[in-house]
């Protein structure tokens, strides 16, 4: 699922990997580091939101999964160019 939306916000991706662990997925991008990495824009208060959302997914869904990890996806682009870095387990 790409873009969920709920009351309490928005996950960009929601996927499902081989071993059925769900996984919730924050995409941040940036274009300079001036402001620092793009997973520095996942604060406590972006956390909650996300962790409510999963709830929310989950609980509409009718899943019941105990295996589910959240991930952040940071995007750089630079003259053109992307780098992208995975980060696995933020929580």
């Amino acid at each position: 699922t790409r873009n969920f939306n709920s009351r309490f916000g928005e996950i960009d991706i929601i996927a499902k990997e081989k071993d059925e662990t769900i996984v919730f997925v924050e995409v941040k991008t940036r274009t300079s580091l001036e402001y620092g990495n793009p997973a520095e824009a996942v604060d406590d208060t972006k956390i909650e939101r996300i962790i409510k959302t999963a709830k929310y997914f989950l609980y509409s869904k009718g899943i019941q999964h105990n295996n589910i990890r959240f991930d952040v996806i940071e995007v750089f682009i630079y003259k053109g160019r992307y780098k992208l870095n995975h980060i696995k387990q933020i929580i």
